[in-house]
């Protein structure tokens, strides 16, 4: 199979790409050693032709390719496409446009949460796929002609996948639905790795001033380094040390050393200086740089039996309109509901609020009842009159 190695062959393909008004495309790549993903090969298809590119070809320029993916002419579709995103936003610093996702896609058609590729190629294209070459280090050279032929196949049997979903939004009407989505995947903001944020990856309850400041600047300061060594954040500091450095707030290394979650040779090695440095920064930060969290608001006792009756409600919306429950609600939102009348969740804005965020507020208050007929469940609407008797009651 020829594979495209210089960029002569590359500005040739994205030429005769650029007459369709659409292309799949996927790429390989490796991180588990590195902080940044090294993309190692880019499959595209559009029409007739597909085609393999390897970017570690000596000599070779990526950039027609990322003019093609910033020709607003031409949509790109990817499945699960946040971390091949990611990999185009770092070269350019732009999102790829327009964007067409095959798995939210197949989600807000009612194919289930997070489906996955085989899933897809198998239920609309009619093809199995063999994966074999699944755990390849797409980094070795020469790949062998079954490992790109498994690779290419991504991208062919994309472009069944993606002309049958698309039609079944044409034709239900849902394409508004799947553009709220993308919306999303499509902001750049989604990819912007600022080391000053990296605190918000990390879970915590504790509102200790202190707690958060140190929390704070463990987090930037493994960020930054990590990305300067392009090592995976964990492979410098785990989270759980993160959260007993921030607890212990020590200030020697003998004190760092002490700490179970600190891995030995870090407190009394070359990171044992600037962690105790970031730790001070912590102590010392102003109230205005501290993260702002927000208390939670707690859930009222007794609401467990009307999450549950929320969660049958939510079963039975998105089996009645097609579309997975993961993109309407999760249970988090549904206590949210349960709990507070001003729930700020996305299940009672736009779309989802007509296919079951109304029903839910109705049932709450209620407006609606569930009875069951046989072996299925149903929504009954309550007269005015009967539901004061029953509040009553």
């Amino acid at each position: 199979m020829p594979i495209i190695t210089t960029t002569a062959e590359l500005a040739d393909l994205c030429r005769r790409l650029r007459q369709g008004d659409h292309i799949t495309i996927d790429t390989e790549f490796i991180r588990d050693r590195t902080y940044w993903p090294r993309l190692c090969l880019v499959q595209v298809a559009g029409g007739e032709e597909a085609r393999v590119i390897d970017p570690l070809a000596d000599g070779i320029d990526l950039a027609p390719l990322l003019t093609l993916l910033d020709d607003p002419d031409v949509i790109k579709v990817f499945h699960a496409a946040r971390q091949d995103v990611e990999i185009f936003h770092r070269l350019t610093g732009r999102v790829p446009a327009p964007l067409f996702d095959t798995q939210i896609a197949a989600m807000v058609c009612g194919f289930g949460d997070s489906v996955g590729y085989d899933k897809l190629v198998g239920e609309l294209a009619g093809v199995r796929i063999d994966k074999a070459s699944q755990f390849t280090d797409w980094a070795r050279r020469p790949l062998s002609e079954r490992q790109l032929r498994y690779a290419l196949d991504d991208v062919v049997h994309l472009q069944v996948i993606y002309a049958k979903l698309a039609a079944q939004l044409e034709t239900s009407g849902r394409s508004g639905w799947l553009a709220e989505e993308m919306a999303i995947l499509a902001a750049p903001e989604t990819y912007a790795v600022e080391p000053e944020n990296a605190w918000r990856r990390l879970k915590t309850r504790s509102r200790n001033p202190e707690y958060l400041g140190v929390m704070k600047e463990l987090a930037t300061w493994r960020e930054r380094e990590a990305q300067r060594r392009d090592l995976p954040r964990n492979r410098l500091l785990r989270d759980e040390a993160i959260y007993e450095i921030a607890a212990e707030r020590p200030r020697r290394i003998e004190d760092l050393k002490r700490l179970r979650a600190v891995p030995k040779g870090v407190a009394d090695g070359p990171l044992g200086g600037p962690l105790l440095a970031a730790i001070e920064r912590g102590r010392n930060l102003d109230a205005g740089q501290l993260p702002q969290t927000e208390a939670p608001r707690q859930l009222p006792r007794g609401i467990g039996p009307l999450v549950d009756l929320l969660k049958v409600l939510l079963k039975m919306a998105c089996e009645k309109h097609g579309v997975a429950q993961k993109l309407i609600a999760n249970v988090a939102d549904l206590e949210r509901i349960a709990a507070f009348d001003d729930a700020d969740v996305p299940a009672l804005k736009g779309w989802r609020r007509k296919i079951f965020g109304a029903d839910a507020l109705d049932l709450k208050r209620g407006r609606i009842a569930l009875s069951a007929a046989g072996k299925r469940i149903k929504v009954i609407r309550l007269e005015p009159s009967r539901r004061g008797a029953e509040a009553a009651d």
